[in-house]
């Protein structure tokens, strides 16, 4: 239902992909497209993917908008193979506001050979 919609923003994500490397990113959506495509929902819709090793941790089967933004990524093989390297957790809220954030361990082999 939504994936038309997250194709569209896919080249974006994938450039915040590599910068949530450095520190959180954020993108503003257009609210009305996902209105339009939706349920016509005023009250906006709201998530949060976990992603480990292009993998999705968390079950969305009930949540349609995170269920086809996981799948477009996952089909992207630019966008996987930077999944491959890490853990995101990308959420939606209320505001149409999508946030991404690399959650991924600090490498602890190099600190302890300080």
């Amino acid at each position: 239902m939504y994936t038309q919609i997250w194709s569209k923003y896919l080249p974006i994500i994938k450039i915040l992909l590599k910068r949530s490397a450095s520190g959180n990113q954020t993108l503003e959506l257009n609210r009305i497209d996902f209105e339009r495509a939706g349920s016509g929902r005023k009250a906006g819709y709201k998530f949060l993917i976990e992603l480990n090793a292009a993998r999705t941790v968390n079950v969305l089967s009930g949540i349609p908008l995170a269920k086809d933004l996981a799948d477009v990524m996952l089909a992207d093989v630019n966008i996987k193979e930077i999944l491959l390297k890490g853990n995101y957790e990308i959420g939606l809220n209320t505001r149409f506001q999508l946030s991404i954030k690399n959650v991924t361990p600090a490498d602890v082999s190099t600190d302890e050979a300080v």
